[in-house]
């Protein structure tokens, strides 16, 4: 009566506009590599790769022994491997992250556990070639001028 479209058209605009979430649940155990366009949460155990456009979650009991790269990542359980994320990265209380990370913004809770390097990265620049530009720490501290270089 309010509504002029069928279900059926209804139903298909949710389904083509909505993102999807896939999830790896808790007992199942996974061997290879994923790629995704949607949220990824792994609440079992991967042993590979992990190639997401969108935010991956290492829920409480998952475990992943891999690489993982993302735009963001909240890290709750263990991951054995580098993490580059594009924006936000939040190690989670009581996670165990083994491996180097790479983010531009990051948030560790004082109860994880995290051995290995990290990296602020910022967004890339193009210049009017369109190619990536990215600036050096060396370029970034001396444009500070709070900062005094010897």
């Amino acid at each position: 009566m309010f509504n002029a479209k069928s279900k059926s058209e209804t139903l298909g605009e949710k389904t083509s506009s909505s993102s999807s979430t896939s999830l790896i649940g808790a007992g199942t155990t996974l061997k290879g590599d994923i790629t995704s366009n949607g949220d990824l949460r792994i609440d079992g155990t991967l042993v590979g790769n992990i190639i997401c456009t969108a935010k991956v979650v290492i829920g409480a009991n998952g475990v992943v022994e891999g690489d993982i790269s993302g735009q963001q990542a909240d890290i709750m359980g263990k991951v054995n491997g580098t993490i580059k994320v594009k924006d936000l990265l939040q190690l989670k209380s009581n996670c165990a992250v083994s491996g180097n990370l790479q983010s531009a913004k990051l948030q560790i809770e004082p109860s994880a556990s995290f051995n290995g390097q990290c990296h602020m990265i910022q967004e890339d620049t193009r210049n009017a070639n369109g190619k990536v530009a990215h600036e050096s720490k060396k370029d970034i501290i001396s444009q500070s001028p709070a900062i005094a270089m010897s």
